[in-house]
């Protein structure tokens, strides 16, 4: 069933006969859930939208619209009707050994589109027919407390942590990264929310954008507004991009930042990711970060404490390090 939004957005309701996606598929460290595929708040780096090509390629889905694939995962949403259902048909708590199950990982499960679908909340609904799951949520959407009532009875029920992703506090810049996300104020209003209401959440710095949001004074205001907030933890990770993530956000980069075109066709020309030594600099850099504003230094990408420990301390680097001379 197709229905052309006013948004100038397609939706395809698809039945789904899986729901889950396990760590060995992902290569994660969690079970993981996407309500949707595709997500309306297009931003311009994401890298899920090398799977909604994927997907689209092999549903009929694919033969609706001829739409580049950096559009169409802005433009035709995917929405998996069936999700709820499937869920309580195949959710077995022992094949999990211990490990998270994330809601959002690929993209926004409070997306515009949960607005009238409300499959998120359907999925929340259904994980209240156990107890004893370790539970997370990702999301840069406010409209994630509309739910509040069933978060409070899953926070009872089982280990859940909601992670509000943001990118930076500086609402102009992030408007010309990602258009139509939520503004940062209104995620720091949400976090602030969910807190005050008991839900153990904090903040995903995610992605961070080399040469545009990784200085130490633009990661140190968001630690500073997720304190405010009552952020139980901040956590982050490096800008990462997929051959179809790649083809939207280089272009885009050229146009909005052209001084740093030639240093990230260098670095992501042909490679997902900056290089080991930008990452470990980036992660030492957030480690001094954590410590510095009072937030735990072992904390994983779930919101959880990671089982082993975070990696050995290593001493703050200079400032400069990170200016782009790794670039």
């Amino acid at each position: 069933l197709d229905d052309a939004r006013h948004r100038g957005t397609t939706f395809h309701e698809v039945p789904v006969k899986a729901i889950l996606n396990s760590p060995a598929t992902t290569g994660m460290g969690f079970w993981s859930l996407n309500p949707y595929v595709g997500c309306e708040f297009g931003c311009t780096y994401c890298y899920a939208r090398e799977t909604h090509k994927w997907v689209m390629e092999k549903t009929a889905a694919g033969a609706l619209g001829a739409l580049p694939p950096w559009l169409a995962f802005e433009k035709q949403i995917l929405v998996k009707t069936s999700a709820a259902a499937v869920l309580r048909r195949t959710l077995f708590p022992a094949r999990m050994a211990g490990t998270s199950l994330v809601i959002g990982t690929a993209t926004d499960p409070y997306q515009p589109a949960e607005r009238r679908f409300q499959l998120t909340r359907s999925i929340l609904d259904a994980l209240r027919g156990w107890r004893g799951l370790s539970l997370g949520i990702i999301t840069k959407s406010p409209l994630i407390l509309r739910d509040l009532d069933l978060l409070v009875e899953l926070n009872r029920r089982h280990e859940l942590s909601v992670n509000i992703s943001i990118a930076s506090v500086d609402g102009p810049l992030l408007r010309r990264i990602e258009a139509r996300s939520p503004a940062p104020h209104t995620r720091l209003r949400a976090l602030k929310g969910l807190v005050d209401a008991g839900i153990h959440a904090g903040l995903l710095v995610a992605p961070i954008i080399p040469g545009i949001t990784d200085s130490k004074d633009a990661l140190g205001a968001i630690m500073a507004a997720g304190k405010a907030a009552g952020a139980r933890y901040v956590v982050g990770s490096a800008l990462r991009l997929g051959p179809a993530a790649r083809t939207r956000f280089l272009p885009h980069l050229a146009e909005e930042f052209p001084e740093l075109a030639a240093r990230y066709q260098q670095r992501f020309g042909h490679s997902e990711s900056p290089g080991k030594d930008y990452i470990d600099a980036l992660s030492r850099r957030i480690h001094a970060l954590q410590l510095a504003y009072g937030f735990p230094t072992d904390t994983d990408m779930s919101g959880r404490r990671r089982r082993q420990g975070y990696a050995p301390r290593k001493p703050p680097i200079p400032d400069s390090a990170m200016q782009w001379n790794l670039l």
